[in-house]
């Protein structure tokens, strides 16, 4: 199985700091500090980067789990919100939303729906995040 590799790099304090974060495909790089991640500030942050992560593994785990029940999806579309919260006094994230809209022809909402929660659980990040409380919003469009 394949490995991936990505990369920060973090200069100074935490409040004053800054740093980047290089995907190890080179396809993305962006900067971040504590004005990205704990204010509105624009820029990157570790939250965002995983919500991309598992809003891609969802989406593809779905469309895997449709063809092994004989679905071909037309479209998947997923949106992750990750939340960062406080707990105990310490930064830990909290939630993540998945909001997934499917064009799938010919199945049943309950097929459907039985086919998106069990990908809620089995997709890799799902798994990976699982100490995490993970809800999903899944509608056949």
């Amino acid at each position: 199985m394949a490995v991936r590799t990505s990369k920060a790099i973090w200069e100074g304090n935490l409040r004053e700091g800054k740093g980047t974060m290089t995907l190890g495909s080179g396809a993305f790089s962006g900067s971040y500090s504590y004005t990205t991640r704990f204010e509105e500030e624009p820029g990157t942050n570790p939250e965002e980067l995983i919500a991309a992560a598992h809003a891609g593994c969802y989406s593809m785990a779905l469309s895997g789990g449709l063809g092994n029940a004989g679905f071909s999806p037309t479209r998947i579309q997923t949106a992750a919100k990750v939340h960062l919260g406080r707990v105990e006094g310490k930064s830990r994230i909290t939630k993540i939303e998945l909001e997934c809209e499917a064009e799938v022809p010919g199945i049943s909402e309950e097929v459907f729906q039985n086919i998106a929660e069990a990908t809620k659980t089995g997709c890799p990040v799902s798994a990976a995040l699982a100490a995490v409380e993970i809800t999903l919003n899944a509608r056949l469009v």
